[in-house]
């Protein structure tokens, strides 16, 4: 069941990502210069901290099945995700390129699909032959 704590922590992931033509835009028009690529790369963090709190919203969630939470687990990639973009913001502010390469690391590693809601759906069927 959706409460308003998803609601809001929904809202919030949304709010943020619409932030980021302006962030792209800034940096684009500057050719890379360091205080658009730390914004761009807080925006970047700030989404990754919004994403953060929406699926433990949904974890708490009144009705939510163990399975989720099981599957989601300990999130390395999103933890990992806003640990490097929180070194990539004061890395722009002396190598705006180094940091952007920081930013484009963790796209390329959200690319590699994640598979563990399937495997937990997966191992709660039962078996049939």
């Amino acid at each position: 069941m959706i409460d308003a704590r998803v609601l809001w922590a929904n809202l919030l992931l949304l709010f943020c990502l619409s932030l980021f033509p302006f962030g792209t835009a800034w940096v684009g028009q500057t050719t890379f210069a360091p205080i658009p690529v730390a914004t761009y790369t807080t925006l970047l963090l700030l989404a990754g901290a919004a994403y953060y709190a929406l699926v433990r919203a949904l974890i708490h969630a009144h009705g939510q099945p163990a399975a989720f939470a099981e599957a989601i687990g300990r999130d390395f990639k999103g933890k990992a995700s806003s640990v490097l973009f929180a070194i990539a913001v004061p890395i722009a502010l002396v190598a705006p390129l180094v940091s952007m390469l920081i930013n484009v690391g963790v796209v390329v590693m959200w690319i590699v699909p994640d598979r563990r809601m399937e495997r937990v759906v997966r191992s709660d069927r039962p078996h049939v032959p």
